[in-house]
């Protein structure tokens, strides 16, 4: 039995600010009050408490405590103004996150907690998708994507290409470095979003070369050249493959007689019925790639006892489809949405406030507070599979937001020298509030 290795938040916190303390710092010396690093960390603790306010409590706790949270949970030596943190952060190129990015998904790695994930052998699933962070007919820099309307002024806004691991029998989406959109991607949804993918599968396999990759997406992706360019990469797909967008192939698999098929019952009593066939044309062009094609079908019997299709998808894959692998496969598929509901969604409503307006700066700001985002979800994404004491504290509070909502009230008033302080008092407030209460 492989042993999965404890990541604390501590560790990971350690990890976070050796990471930052490595970007170069430009400006002049002798000229610099706060680094990069208070920048970034102060930046980071912002998102991971999901409080814009944090900076001025804690400065007040260091004037009336002579000490505050952001120096014992976070290493900030030194607490920037907003103004000064969002200046620093505007100038770091995006670039500096990708190392962080590869070194939480290794620690996850090396410390045996991504083989729940693997979807088939040696392969996770890895669904991508386009989202918007940033949105306004006002402020706007040289960044923006722009969209013209007939009436009115344009809108200005940021968007990236996002993807991560995910399985259908986890909760946690583990997100890796996004790739932005930008204005030379194209004027069509469609076009940014392939073009962007297409860099962001290719800086993928440049960070991870070995990394066995099923990528998944909506009907947007099921293109040959964005499957070509995934299986140059040396990597798989599963794409959604709508009945209007494809109609030469599906008039192909319909003139089969039969599909191979299986059947089954679930618990609710409903009706799945699953079919298949490999090495059909994508299109009707001559240079057309074959691919592999599954759809799905759940009926249930209303109370007449008439059935009914109560869902219906169909996908295409490079993945030889057989009876032993097709119901992973089609669990995969349904549960792209996970990438929208379990990453997009709750990074929107879950207290994370994705797409607030935090900064939008004149270079990187608005894309590297978006990163800071979701490295905090990460952060918290990471806490959730290995930190035995969080785990502890989500189950006592029931949801994540209730539980930050404590930890974000007890960090204005209470002094805490570590994490594993922090979370222990979350579990007992009372044993712990004598012994961590620092006096002014």
């Amino acid at each position: 039995m492989k042993i999965k290795k404890h990541l604390s938040f501590s560790s990971l916190r350690s990890m976070m600010s050796e990471r930052f303390l490595s970007i170069p710092d430009w400006r002049q010396p002798g000229k610099v009050s706060i680094s990069l690093h208070d920048a970034l960390m102060s930046g980071f603790a912002c998102m991971c408490f999901q409080d814009p306010s944090l900076l001025q409590f804690q400065q007040r706790m260091q004037e009336e405590q002579h000490q505050n949270n952001l120096r014992t949970l976070f290493d900030v030596t030194n607490i920037p103004k907003e103004t000064q943190m969002r200046e620093i952060i505007d100038s770091i190129d995006s670039e500096h996150f990708r190392p962080i990015f590869k070194a939480l998904y290794s620690r996850l790695q090396r410390g045996k907690h991504l083989e729940q994930y693997q979807l088939l052998p040696s392969i996770y699933y890895f669904p991508i998708d386009g989202t918007q962070f940033f949105s306004s007919k006002e402020v706007h820099c040289e960044q923006c994507l722009v969209k013209h309307h007939k009436k009115g002024n344009p809108t200005y806004s940021h968007q990236v290409l996002q993807g991560g691991i995910a399985h259908p029998d986890c909760t946690e989406v583990i997100p890796f470095m996004p790739e932005q959109i930008v204005n030379s991607d194209g004027v069509t949804k469609q076009n940014c979003e392939m073009n962007a993918a297409k860099r962001f599968i290719g800086n993928i396999r440049k960070e991870f070369p070995q990394l066995g990759l099923l990528i998944g997406g909506d009907g947007l992706f099921s293109k040959q050249p964005i499957i070509e360019a995934i299986l140059a990469q040396r990597m798989h797909y599963l794409f959604v493959a709508k009945q209007d967008d494809h109609k030469y192939m599906m008039e192909w698999v319909d003139g089969y007689d039969n599909l191979d098929r299986v059947e089954w019952e679930d618990e609710a009593g409903r009706r799945h019925v699953y079919e298949w066939v490999n090495d059909v044309p994508l299109n009707g062009k001559e240079d057309t790639i074959q691919v592999n094609f599954l759809r799905c079908f759940v009926m249930k019997a209303d109370k007449c006892g008439k059935e009914k299709i109560v869902y219906r998808n169909s996908w295409v894959t490079d993945v030889d489809v057989t009876s032993d692998n097709i119901k992973i496969l089609v669990r995969a598929g349904r549960c792209r949405w996970k990438s929208e509901n379990e990453l997009f969604n709750v990074m929107k409503n879950h207290g994370y406030y994705m797409d607030r307006n935090y900064g939008h700066g004149q270079k990187n700001l608005a894309f590297n507070f978006y990163l800071l985002t979701l490295l905090a979800f990460l952060f918290h994404q990471i806490a959730e599979l290995t930190d035995k004491q969080y785990q502890a504290c989500r189950k006592k509070f029931g949801s994540k937001k209730h539980l930050w909502e404590k930890l974000r009230s007890w960090i204005d008033i209470i002094i805490f020298d570590t994490w594993e302080q922090l979370l222990t008092f979350a579990l007992a407030p009372k044993v712990g509030l004598v012994q961590w209460i620092k006096p002014p």
